[in-house]
């Protein structure tokens, strides 16, 4: 994990990884992260799961014993380096332009006994994509277990960044359409040490946890400079972290710089998801 470079991030191919995002929705770069470096995101997001429960609305209800929780940046280790990770400055580049913006980061835990979730995405699609067809944001996830079937690992139905669901629910596509879902499936055993990045347009959805382990995964969510999922969140800096980070970081964050941080007030809830999947 060093700063990245110009040379280091076209090492990457922009046709495969534009062929892969406008085509199935979903990348990853297998092996991309050191296990230790894993280790300890696993070890700072079980810190910050456990205060979120303690501070009211700090870890949203994705359903049953599955949760959301927002967080600040600095209280990683490893999140400059993380910006700075050769093929997440490359596939943002490709997909967003030179310009793009970090919006979000945070931690989705599915625990044990979670439930299967119904077929959603994670907003309403914009018209840059349903009349422009330009993807205009990105989610970048890093597992921080080895996933096994038992653990609800994410389905995804490839291709489905495109669909206009505009007869009903912009983000819950009608019972009717889930057998063209389930026909396309992908079920992603994510490994320790890959980083994915898929549009969370694609329709998708975790599925049961019938393990004993929680799955913990964290979300960096990137915007081309007209998205506006930045108004979803609250990404906040302090003033010493900002101005200690590289310029070419700098630039590509859409934060809050503050003398204190403060707890993230998250507005991104999904109520469609709180009780599950319907029988």
């Amino acid at each position: 994990m060093t700063a990245s470079t110009p040379h280091l991030s076209s090492q990457f191919d922009t046709a495969t990884i534009m062929g892969g995002l406008y085509g199935d929705g979903f990348i990853v770069c297998k092996g991309a992260l050191e296990r230790t470096w894993v280790q300890r995101l696993r070890e700072d997001l079980a810190v910050l799961f456990d205060e979120a429960r303690k501070q009211p609305g700090g870890a949203l209800e994705r359903g049953p014993n599955r949760y959301y929780v927002e967080i600040h940046p600095e209280r990683l280790r490893g999140f400059a380096e993380l910006l700075a990770h050769p093929w997440i400055v490359a596939v943002c580049s490709a997909v967003l332009g030179p310009d793009y913006k970090v919006v979000e980061a945070g931690f989705d835990v599915p625990g044990p006994g979670a439930m299967l979730q119904p077929w959603h995405r994670d907003f309403p699609a914009p018209p840059e994509t349903l009349i422009g067809r330009r993807l205009n944001s990105l989610a970048f996830n890093i597992t921080t277990v080895d996933v096994t079937e038992a653990m609800g690992p994410l389905e995804i139905a490839p291709g489905t960044q495109w669909d206009a669901l505009s007869d009903g629910d912009p983000m819950f596509p009608d019972r009717s359409l889930y057998p063209r879902y389930q026909a396309r499936c992908q079920r992603k055993l994510a490994q320790v040490g890959d980083i994915s990045a898929r549009s969370a347009l694609t329709i998708h959805r975790g599925t049961a946890n019938v393990s004993d382990q929680s799955r913990p995964v964290f979300v960096l969510g990137v915007d081309a400079p007209d998205g506006r999922n930045a108004e979803r969140h609250d990404l906040q800096l302090t003033r010493g972290y900002y101005d200690a980070l590289a310029p070419e970081l700098r630039r590509h964050l859409a934060c809050r710089v503050v003398d204190t941080l403060t707890p993230v007030v998250q507005a991104h809830t999904i109520e469609g998801l709180r009780m599950g999947a319907a029988p």
